[in-house]
């Protein structure tokens, strides 16, 4: 085992933080000068300097997160008084199927390519109504085509 590492602990936990650059590079030329894993420092730091127990030990707590660099401002909880707001919760309610389709919506529907959609209506054979230069069907009709054995 090479000197720098440490025997595995089992009683660990695995704790992923973003360091600003210039605080990662001075942690890293720490554990480089004392020979240590960083993650020794930084779990020796945390034993001798944070005290979440006591008030005072909260206190420097605070200051120090109010005064780090990159520090944002704090979050305010906003507790509802009506238990109506639910974070996290949202309602679904599907778009409405138009009646009268376009070639492409005709298409999705009897999930078919556009063309052949166009192909059988030019030819007669799928019911729908030219307008102009657009083709328009009827979604009913198109559903009573589909279980129309005839129409095969």
């Amino acid at each position: 085992m090479s000197p720098r590492r440490t025997a595995p602990d089992h009683d660990t936990t695995a704790l992923f933080v973003r360091l600003p650059a210039a605080q990662a590079r001075k942690l890293d030329r720490a554990a480089h000068a004392v020979g240590a894993p960083k993650k020794d420092l930084v779990a020796g730091l945390v034993d001798r300097y944070v005290d979440p127990d006591s008030d005072d030990g909260l206190h420097a707590l605070r200051r120090l997160g109010a005064d780090a660099p990159g520090a944002l401002p704090r979050r305010i909880v906003i507790e509802p008084d009506e238990p109506a707001l639910v974070v996290g919760h949202h309602s679904f309610r599907p778009a409405d199927i138009p009646e009268v389709l376009t070639p492409a919506q005709a298409a999705a529907l009897l999930q078919v390519d556009e063309g052949a959609v166009l192909a059988l209506a030019e030819d007669g054979r799928l019911p729908g109504r030219r307008i102009g230069d657009e083709w328009r069907f009827a979604r009913a009709a198109l559903v009573a085509w589909l279980s129309d054995p005839e129409a095969a």
